[in-house]
């Protein structure tokens, strides 16, 4: 198998679908918070929160769902913690940001330590299935990319679809996006710019934890150290891919995912010809490359770092 006919398999796309998932996740999240005015640099270190508590949470006895949810409220908490340091206290959102990845990086590798002291390889759980959707899973071609997925990557997309909804179908989706772009303009409507920009900070992060948890729970069956590897950074990258539009930021996700699972089979295909650093180098040149050319057309949210204060015109 050449490598034109690798990108006609079934498998290969499967794989995408699978991968994007927690990009989709981290991607929707991050969005939501910059909607709203609010740069979250901290999504790497929540992400790795909501890994470790979504698979604690199994490990200790819980249901996967519980675990979900465990990680979801985790990483609200951060989002919390980061919307009050930003919003009413007017903090830089940079360093704030890059100060909750670490506290919450280093929180959760604290954590972990204290609770497995000796262990040296990760305690594993059951992690979630793919799921075959009955009928459309019998779809050719589509349906085993699609419709035979785990429960959380079929979260993921239909959290996007709500984000859809939510944004531009509904008042708080229209209050949301406007105090991302004015929020004098929402005071005057009477509603309360802090308490919109925190709540929005802490359902992306919510959404962001559970990317996070999708790798423990879903992807893999443990956690590790530096398992996030990065996902959170490039899920930033792929909101301004997406010009903070989620239809187009779950396209930027899949086709990075693409870049992934290709680079993989390349890495079968001529990894004894080729050094394996290049094909991993080959998802982030083309992502970089895909953001070169969308980012120019990209129009950001006007209010997107720009702190406010009641009354302040």
């Amino acid at each position: 198998m050449d490598a034109i006919e690798i990108l006609l398999t079934t498998t290969l796309w499967a794989a995408a679908v699978r991968i994007a998932a927690p990009y989709v996740f981290g991607t929707l999240g991050e969005l939501i918070c910059e909607r709203a005015g609010v740069l979250n640099l901290g999504i790497e270190g929540i992400m790795t929160a909501g890994a470790f508590a979504g698979w604690y949470t199994v490990y200790a006895g819980s249901d996967l769902w519980t675990g979900v949810l465990v990680a979801a409220l985790v990483g609200a908490a951060f989002g919390l913690l980061h919307g009050v340091l930003v919003v009413p206290l007017g903090l830089s959102q940079h360093v704030v940001g890059i100060g909750i990845t670490l506290f919450a990086s280093s929180l959760t590798y604290y954590s972990y330590r204290v609770l497995f002291p000796k262990v040296t390889s990760p305690p594993r759980i059951p992690p979630f299935e793919p799921f075959a959707i009955p009928g459309l899973s019998q779809i050719p071609f589509f349906g085993e990319v699609l419709f035979h997925q785990t429960p959380l990557t079929y979260l993921s997309f239909i959290l996007v679809g709500i984000a859809v909804y939510v944004l531009y179908r509904t008042p708080l989706g229209l209050a949301v996006r406007t105090v991302g772009e004015n929020p004098a303009a929402v005071e005057a409507q009477g509603i309360d710019v802090t308490l919109l920009r925190i709540g929005a900070v802490m359902v992306g992060s919510a959404v962001m934890a559970i990317g996070g948890a999708f790798l423990t729970m879903s992807a893999f069956n443990a956690f590790f150290f530096e398992m996030v590897n990065g996902r959170g950074w490039i899920c930033i990258a792929l909101v301004v891919f997406g010009s903070w539009r989620p239809g187009k930021a779950l396209l930027g996700a899949l086709l990075f995912a693409l870049f992934d699972a290709y680079q993989l089979r390349l890495q079968q295909l001529a990894g004894q010809y080729v050094p394996y650093q290049l094909f991993l180098m080959l998802p982030f040149v083309l992502s970089i490359l895909a953001l070169i050319v969308m980012s120019r057309r990209a129009g950001y949210p006007r209010a997107l770092m720009v702190p406010y204060r009641k009354g302040e015109r």
